[in-house]
Order: structure tokens, then sequence, then C-alpha cells
């Protein structure tokens, strides 16, 4: 791992994604105290409603100012997606009607699905080998694993001797600071890709997609990470607190067994991948979480252990970790540099759009049959999202097709 920060344009670039993610760790919290301040009981309708805004955000409007541009050098594009996330995140403690909110996480949303797809599309032109783009892929898991514990634990110091909006600051500290490493970051020289209208830019990408039999693979793959995600995201509170009554801490212990999962798979997959074909890797760690849902169903439907349950999320977060991880290895292979800003785009998109589907189906099944048969029901669908990878996905690896230009 040591030898990939060694690189001082990554080191920048993997420096500012570290500042920008503590920055919206942050962010979470405080916007779920303001809610509470605006709506009291509500919040939870609130919240709830802002997240979906978030996901129609990157599914819906990302492709399109992506598109639109396409065309601006991809360091301007950094710097002036981080100024606008700054700048948003300085107005949310000025708020004061719930309306107000939905318009702000929308347009921060937007940057934030402008900034993400061009952010990882630029990581291959800067370590162009395998071997050390693969290694930052396993840094960037880490990263958003150490985030998820990392920023409620920071959230909860500052609390301790400052009030919630002044989060906000830190979250404006951390978006700022990533666009002055941004700017400190020598880019490599990247044409713009040129002759495409508008509709073919947005549309490219998805093109893309179908026509490389991995990357058709990566579309079933991606629902395969949606459904366990779901349940832990949407259920694990619902869990340890009413059917197990255990206490709010054991929330974010059960929720750190999932991310020691992932993080332990993220250790192992540079060595890993170097052996054994991607394809493998990444049907094994769906069927892992696919068997992980259907070990929760068992566990759930009879009376559960806490140590089972420990063992399950960290299973879960492994199968995720190894198809996440080694995705972008696919989308850098089957893309070429003039086209990986739209590929990149494209899979941002098209993941989230199974997290519109998966998010409230575990919240209204968990609600309406139990968790058991929620687990059941989300397993059901991993597993046949898992098949149909392995179906479209041949073993041989399909060569380089010619850029997509019509």
């Amino acid at each position: 791992m040591r030898e990939v920060l060694r690189n001082p344009a990554y080191a920048k670039l993997f420096s500012a994604q570290i500042v920008a993610l503590l920055g919206t760790g942050l962010l979470t919290v405080a916007l779920g105290l303001l809610a509470f301040d605006l709506a009291g009981g509500d919040a939870g309708v609130v919240l709830g409603i802002a997240l979906t805004i978030k996901m129609l955000a990157y599914v819906g409007a990302g492709p399109l100012l992506i598109a639109a541009t396409s065309r601006v050098p991809r360091k301007a594009l950094l710097i002036g997606a981080d100024v606008v996330r700054a700048a948003i995140a300085l107005l949310l403690p000025l708020v004061g009607e719930v309306w107000q909110i939905y318009v702000l996480i929308f347009l921060l949303q937007c940057a934030s699905a402008t900034f993400t797809p061009a952010f990882q599309a630029v990581i291959p032109e800067i370590l162009p080998d395998e071997r050390q783009y693969t290694r930052a892929l396993s840094l960037s898991r880490l990263a958003y694993d150490l985030e998820s514990l990392v920023s409620p634990a920071l959230a909860a110091a500052l609390l301790l001797v400052t009030s919630y909006s002044n989060l906000f600051l830190g979250t404006v500290a951390g978006f700022a600071l990533s666009a002055l490493l941004v700017v400190a970051t020598r880019f490599p020289a990247i044409e713009a890709q040129q002759g495409l209208t508008f509709f073919q830019r947005l549309t490219q990408g998805a093109r893309i997609f179908l026509q490389h039999a991995e990357l058709r693979a990566l579309l079933a793959l991606n629902l395969a990470v949606a459904a366990p995600t779901a349940m832990v995201i949407v259920n694990t509170v619902v869990l340890v607190q009413d059917r197990l009554a255990r206490p709010q801490a054991d929330v974010a212990f059960l929720l750190a067994a999932y991310g020691a999962g992932s993080m332990v798979v993220a250790l192992l997959l540079p060595r890993l991948l170097e052996r054994v074909p991607d394809r493998t890797v990444m049907l094994a760690g769906a069927a892992s979480a696919t068997l992980g849902l259907g070990g929760t169903t068992a566990a759930l439907l009879t009376v559960p252990s806490w140590p089972m349950l420990l063992a399950l999320w960290a299973v879960l977060g492994a199968g995720n970790a190894a198809i996440l991880t080694a995705s972008s290895r696919l989308l850098r292979r089957n893309a070429s540099t003039q086209e990986r800003p739209a590929v990149f785009a494209a899979q941002f998109s098209l993941s989230h759009a199974c997290f519109i589907v998966t998010y409230p189906l575990a919240g209204v099944l968990g609600a309406a049959l139990g968790l058991g048969w929620t687990a059941l029901v989300l397993g059901a669908i991993a597993g046949v999202a898992t098949l149909a990878a392995a179906l479209l996905w041949t073993s041989r690896e399909p060569a380089r097709l010619e850029p997509v230009t019509d």
C-alpha cells in the first residue's frame, strides 16, 4: 500500500478524498440534528426525503452534469465541484424552513455526482499500472470504511464543546481542503473527447456497458451489493434496539462488524487479484453476501445470538467489498482515457439506482413482515442477481472494443 502513496499526485488526491469524506460524515450528523430542530418528531421523514433526493440527484442529474461538463478540464471540474459543495455546506446552518434543506441537499448532491465519477476516472491516468491501481482501490475502500467509524466519533467529540451548527463548518473545511489539494496536484494531460453530440455523450457510458459482457454482469452485481447494504443500513438499528432490546452502543458495534469484514477483504484483495481473475473474486463476493443474508434469515426466524449476528454482518461487509473494490478495474479495462468519465458516471448512476429499489423495500418489508422475512427477500434478490452475473459474464475476458462514437 505504501508504494502507491509514494506517487505525489495520487497521495494528494487520496488525501483530498479522506478530508472530503470526513466533511461528508460531519454533514450527515449535523443534518440529522438540523432536521430535528426544524421538524421535531418528523425529523425521520425529513431525512428520508433528503436521502431520496440524494439518490435522485445521483441517478438523474449526475449523468446530465457529466455529459454537460465533458469538455471542462478535469482538474478545474473537481475544484469547481468542491467549491460548490463548500458554499452549500456554509448555507445549511442558515436555513429556517424544511424545503430549503431539500433544495440545498439536491444542489450539494449534484456537485457530488459531478465530483465523484470525475475523481474516479482520473485515478487510472495517474496510476496506469494495474497493480498500483488495484492497491489504490483498496485504499479507497479502506477510507470509506474508516470514515464510517471515525466521522461519528469525531462529531460526538465536537458536540461536547460546540453546537451542531458548527459541524457544518467542519464540512466546509473538508471540501475546501479537498479543493486546495486538487489545486496542488499535477494532473496528466488528458484531451477532451471531440465530435460527439450532447445526447451521444449522455448515453455513451450506458452504451459501453452494453457492449461488454463483464460490464453487463456488473449491472447485476450492483443489485447484489444493494440488497445486503439495504439490510445493514436500514435495519441494523431496528434489529439491535427493537428486536434484541440491546443498548444503543451495540448499533455501532454491529455496523463496525460490517466495516471490519469489508476492511479485511480490502486489505487482502490486491495480492489475491494478482492470482485470481476478477470474475472469480466478484462472483465469490456476491455468493458470500447472498449466503450471509440466508444465514441472517435463519438467525432472525429463530433466536439470534449476538456473536452470530456480528459474524453475519462481517460476512456481508466482506462480500460487498469484494465486488466494490474490484469493480473499478472492470471500468478501467473497458474504456479509453476519453471514455472513462462517462463509464464511471454510468456506474455511479446505475449502482445508486439499485438503492432506490432496495432501501425502501428493506424498510417497508421490515415493518410489514419482520426482519427475518425481509432478509429472505433481499437474499433472494442477491441470489438472482449473482446468478444473472455468472451467466452474463463469460469466463474469458472480452477484448477491448473501439471507442463508442455513435
